[in-house]
């Protein structure tokens, strides 16, 4: 449902939907979803937006005024696993194949995909050919983000050789219609693997190899927020993100 009064009151005071985003650093397309699909953003960007725009944060989110209940279990969270290794990469082949519109891959290197499911790009190719949006995101191996990874996993320059790797794998795909490929030198605290409404984030913990990292699975929902934000923390990595040439 739209935010009519968030729409109002940003029309008044000539705000843009780039504007606000600027202002609150997140990505227009956030914002976006603030009006024209009435999501409510995390109370702090909240309260920032409501300052910014000099207005009370409860008449803009009136959600944000009741407190929330202690749930055990998330409405989002489909499945929890230990590591990702607990995964047959038939996972995430699924999880593409069923994607209609978007699919967003967030990681350093994330070679297993390619090694394990050799179809990867040709699946990538068919997805994109039935129109899917596909944006992939990959760790800049020259970053010094990428490096310190390499060493807190004590695989040295390994992590480095891995992205390089990564990018040969996927170059093919920098021609096809419908697929970005980028690069990032950011600290990736979680890999992300997105299809549509559904995602696999796969949790880094220092000194812990991915594949030995826990890896939830979520599916957004209306009663929930954990999909928005990993999927807004994706953004704000793409938008700092250089593309690959062919």
């Amino acid at each position: 449902m739209r935010n009519e009064r968030l729409r109002a009151v940003m029309a008044t005071g000539g705000w843009t939907h780039a504007a606000l985003a600027a202002a609150v650093d997140v990505d227009p397309k956030s914002v976006e979803r603030w009006v024209d699909l009435g999501r409510t953003p995390r109370r702090t960007t909240a309260l920032q937006a409501a300052e910014t725009l000099g207005e009370d944060v409860h008449a803009l989110w009136p959600r944000l005024r009741q407190p929330r209940a202690a749930r055990g279990v998330s409405s989002e969270l489909v499945a929890l696993y230990d590591q990702r290794a607990d995964l047959p990469v038939s996972a995430f082949a699924d999880l593409i194949t069923q994607a209609g519109k978007r699919i967003d891959v967030l990681v350093y290197a994330a070679v297993f995909l390619h090694e394990a499911y050799p179809r990867l790009n040709e699946l990538l190719r068919e997805r994109a050919h039935d129109g899917c949006t596909i944006r992939i995101a990959l760790g800049d191996a020259d970053s010094p983000n990428v490096q310190q990874r390499g060493a807190e996993e004590r695989f040295g320059h390994g992590i480095e050789s891995r992205c390089r790797l990564a990018l040969m794998h996927y170059r093919p795909l920098v021609e096809v219609s419908g697929i970005e490929l980028r690069t990032h030198g950011t600290t990736l605290y979680d890999s992300v693997y997105r299809a549509d409404d559904q995602m696999l984030v796969n949790g880094h913990v220092w000194g812990v190899n991915a594949y030995a990292s826990p890896v939830w699975h979520l599916r957004r929902s209306d009663n929930g927020s954990m999909f928005d934000t990993y999927a807004e923390s994706f953004d704000a990595v793409w938008a700092t993100a250089r593309p690959v040439e062919g």
